[in-house]
């Protein structure tokens, strides 16, 4: 069975354990990319990294991009959405579906 897991700074993933998610603290990107490579190659499907982190190790993320799992999704902290979530999920429906769908309503 696979399962979920958040890696990121203790403060922006801590409250994702009430949720039945394993958290994975890190702190610096050496630790992150060790951790990755570990939960990748467990038995997890879904891993979520928080924005920062995830800007950290991009170019280690993308070696898992083109397999079904893991899935490294990137989500905001508690230091704030730098937009690196939504632009995944932008380009993700573009190659899904051959456009984009979705709208900003500021304009």
């Amino acid at each position: 069975m696979y399962r979920i897991a958040i890696m990121g700074d203790r403060d922006s993933i801590y409250g994702f354990a009430a949720l039945g998610i394993a958290t994975y603290p890190v702190s610096d990107k050496e630790e992150a990319v060790k951790t990755l490579k570990f939960l990748a190659e467990s038995s997890f499907a879904v891993i979520y990294t928080t924005e920062a982190l995830y800007t950290e190790i991009a170019d280690v993320i993308e070696t898992y991009s083109e397999g079904l799992v893991p899935a490294v999704i990137p989500v905001p902290g508690v230091h704030g959405n730098n937009g690196i979530g939504i632009a995944k999920v932008r380009k993700s429906v573009e190659r899904a579906v051959g456009s984009d769908i979705i709208f900003n309503n500021e304009n």
